[in-house]
């Protein structure tokens, strides 16, 4: 009942890769409130609690990774936190004038997808005991 870990999680402890496929849930929680709701996916992703509570995770746990294979996930998963943010900013510089409203609308979607795309990635690298990015 108790299987051997592959040798690429050898150094890492299972609860570190848990940690890290919990906040991917997070993330990805995050996303469908967004697709599911008035918010926006990019918005759900930063003002989230889903999300907010991963990112506050990851730094938390950051040094346990540092090192390992992990370290790429949660340098993955702050940095889509974090340029998600940046971008949320732009747009909401965009959409408060007239000229640049399409374009925030555009970029909205953009966001969303991009989003939407680094969660997935990222957490089926993980499942695949893969590190992410590289």
């Amino acid at each position: 009942m108790n299987n051997p870990l592959p040798a690429d999680l050898q150094g890492v402890r299972p609860s570190l890769v848990q940690l890290t496929h919990l906040i991917y849930g997070l993330h990805a929680v995050a996303v469908v409130v967004g697709v599911t709701s008035s918010a926006t996916v990019a918005g759900g992703f930063v003002f989230g609690l889903p999300s907010l509570i991963a990112v506050f995770l990851n730094y938390l746990k950051r040094g346990d990774a540092n090192g390992t294979w992990l370290e790429s996930h949660f340098r993955w998963q702050i940095r889509t936190f974090w340029f998600t943010f940046l971008w949320l900013m732009v747009y909401g510089l965009l959409i408060i004038t007239l000229i640049g409203i399409p374009l925030a609308w555009i970029l909205i979607v953009l966001l969303g997808l991009w989003v939407g795309y680094r969660v997935a990635r990222g957490w089926i690298a993980l499942s695949g005991v893969q590190p992410v990015g590289l």
